[in-house]
């Protein structure tokens, strides 16, 4: 079986491929209209996030037996497209949902002990002490939306904290000895603090605006590691302004181009802008899942699923 690359990855995913009889080609740099001309010619595709796989390329890739995402989501790919003529998707959630859980996790402290705006006034010569007082986690009720690899790993985590964690997912039974599975009224009704786990889809796009954030009893502090378009930005800045969010730690964001690797096609807008300045809101490049670990057990994933599946 010939399998196409289209994104650069730790180099045991090429080896241990070859390893296992497959022919591997590389194209980082080529056109999708480049890649689309030639994808008849493969049984597999490799990538992370450069190309988006939709119904025309799917179309042409004749021969096409598998795509391998290396990553959680798989938004770039026409999954219910690919899933009809027969193509398997193969995902790697399970690669990097230990770095983001531990991602999440710092920006929450961080958050609550006013670690990064401490850290700035002291480099500008501003030893404010009351001003940088700090929350304690311990007692607080965190409540995780979506609770699948990322939600599960970010629960497990908090486990040596004296905190309740709830969980919301579409799926039942989802619960486990590290969260209490409960509908999203009771999570609104009592969370101190929300985390985002939700993948991309029609159900997750714009979840977090001005009404489900109203609908929260106490003020939270909200954390984002999953992804952007599920947070209408200018909702989230008024409700920072008001002070019905107390502080954010964003990884991803509204702005962000599909392929995670640059943020803006447009002109900055002015929700932005303020995020950029507000001192309780902590913003990191899409980079939760991304550390040199999990770039190892990403690549890992996907090839055992591969040998598991075609072997």
């Amino acid at each position: 079986m010939k399998i196409l690359h289209l994104d650069t990855n730790h180099h045991l995913l090429i080896d241990q491929l070859n390893d296992l009889g497959f022919i591997n080609h590389e194209d980082y740099a080529s056109s999708i209209e480049t890649i689309e001309s030639k994808i008849h010619e493969y049984d597999g595709i490799v990538l992370r996030s450069r190309c988006t796989i939709d119904k025309q390329f799917l179309d042409a890739a004749t021969n096409l037996k598998f795509i391998g995402r290396v990553g959680a989501g798989l938004e770039n790919i026409d999954s219910d497209y690919a899933e009809k003529k027969g193509i398997t998707l193969i995902a790697a959630p399970e690669g990097n949902r230990n770095a983001v859980g531990e991602h999440a996790l710092g920006m929450l402290l961080s958050l609550l002990n006013k670690l990064n705006k401490a850290d700035a006034e002291i480099r500008e010569g501003k030893w404010l002490r009351e001003d940088n007082r700090g929350v304690e986690l311990d007692g607080k009720t965190v409540g995780i939306i979506g609770y699948g690899n990322m939600g599960k790993a970010f629960a497990k985590k908090l486990r040596g904290f004296e905190v309740e964690v709830l969980c919301c997912d579409i799926k039942e039974n989802v619960g486990d000895e590290n969260a209490k599975q409960v509908s999203l009224f009771e999570l609104q009704q009592s969370a101190d603090v929300l985390s985002l786990h939700t993948p991309q889809t029609p159900l997750t796009l714009n979840l977090i605006n001005a009404e489900m954030i109203k609908q929260f009893k106490k003020s939270f502090w909200f954390i984002n590691t999953a992804r952007g378009k599920s947070v209408v930005t200018k909702d989230l800045v008024e409700a920072l302004k008001s002070g019905k969010i107390l502080g954010a730690g964003l990884d991803v964001l509204e702005y962000e181009k599909a392929s995670f690797e640059n943020l803006f096609s447009t002109d900055i807008p002015e929700a932005f802008k303020y995020l950029i300045h507000a001192k309780n809101v902590i913003l990191t490049p899409h980079v939760a899942g991304w550390t040199v670990e999990s770039k190892e057990k990403l690549a890992q994933t996907i090839v055992d699923k591969i040998k598991d599946k075609f072997c």
